[in-house]
């Protein structure tokens, strides 16, 4: 299937995807702070800049986008049909960048939970892993 965008207007869609405030990390800061939780923010001195970060309880949670980051066995994260070695080399590159984020957190002493935007269908489920991790 070819691509409908010319390569100039695919470029300026794709610049537009957002890094932060997105809206399932949205949905996580407001179940979060239901929860009686405060938190920072993208912090710049953590790898990775974790979307929420519990400094006092040496946590952190990273709200990935199961197609950006490549979730394994999700339907949202199938690679689209064109450009194929483009995007598998592009979806290897985040899990091993996500991967060495979290292993260099894990050795500065942070735990670290990623939740995955397709666990949204369940909140109750993701509200009691939230609290299991944070408690």
């Amino acid at each position: 299937m070819a691509d409908f965008l010319t390569p100039e207007e695919r470029s300026k869609r794709m610049a537009a995807v957002r890094g932060k405030d997105t809206k399932p990390e949205m949905i996580v800061r407001r179940l979060v702070h239901s929860l009686g939780y405060r938190y920072r923010l993208h912090d710049r001195k953590l790898p990775g800049r974790p979307d929420l970060v519990f400094k006092s309880r040496r946590k952190v949670i990273f709200v990935h986008g199961c197609f950006w980051h490549h979730h394994a066995d999700c339907p949202r994260s199938r690679l689209p049909a064109t450009r194929v070695e483009f995007w598998t080399r592009k979806m290897s590159e985040n899990e091993q960048r996500d991967c060495k984020n979290q292993l260099d957190l894990k050795s500065m002493g942070y735990d670290n939970m990623v939740i995955w935007e397709c666990e949204f269908k369940n909140m109750s489920q993701l509200t009691d892993r939230i609290r299991g991790f944070l408690g």
